[in-house]
């Protein structure tokens, strides 16, 4: 059974620790991990979620997310969730930073950026995770989510990862 750390609103650890399928006490927070990988033109890697699993069954998504295990920091989950769903090996990333976190009701969202040209054919798909991966521009990934094919992210946000995927979150100020 996995196992979620907890934290406090400033994100310091509680020492506290709930299984997966918990509801987490009021003022608790857990880490959740999404990284989007670009390639060397431009385009993101994404992947359709298998149509059984839970939430958003069936949509196409960033690269690759999943939350953080106890024990675990959010590079250290991120490299685990990308190895586990797409197979690809990120040891040589263990420099990372998130380039954005956002908060929400019980969550720490860290969001990676990483340019890395993958060959698709070359990857192992986690079958319990992952239908399906390819590579999709700006434009086509807001046509998908008009279309209601991808998960309803902000057109904002996936703006800001297209337009700081080459500086892997660093300078959101211009010249910087």
């Amino acid at each position: 059974m996995e196992m979620f750390d907890l934290y406090d609103i400033d994100r310091i650890p509680t020492g506290e620790t709930v299984p997966r399928e918990s509801v987490l006490p009021e003022n608790r927070y857990r880490i959740v991990v999404h990284i989007c990988i670009f390639s060397s033109d431009g385009r993101m890697l994404i992947q359709q979620r298998q149509p059984f699993k839970h939430g958003w069954s069936g949509m196409w998504d960033l690269s690759v997310g999943g939350s953080v295990i106890s024990g675990e920091n959010s590079v250290q989950g991120i490299i685990r969730e990308v190895r586990e769903e797409i197979g690809l090996d990120l040891s040589d990333s263990e420099n990372m930073r998130p380039a954005v976190t956002l908060n929400s009701d019980d969550v720490f969202d860290d969001i990676f950026l990483l340019s890395r040209d993958v060959d698709i054919n070359t990857l192992r798909l986690q079958p319990e995770e992952v239908k399906a991966v390819k590579w999709a521009g700006e434009t086509e990934i807001y046509d998908m989510i008009d279309k209601g094919e991808f998960i309803p992210y902000n057109k904002c946000l996936i703006a800001l990862f297209f337009s700081q995927r080459n500086k892997g979150g660093r300078g959101f100020i211009e010249g910087k």
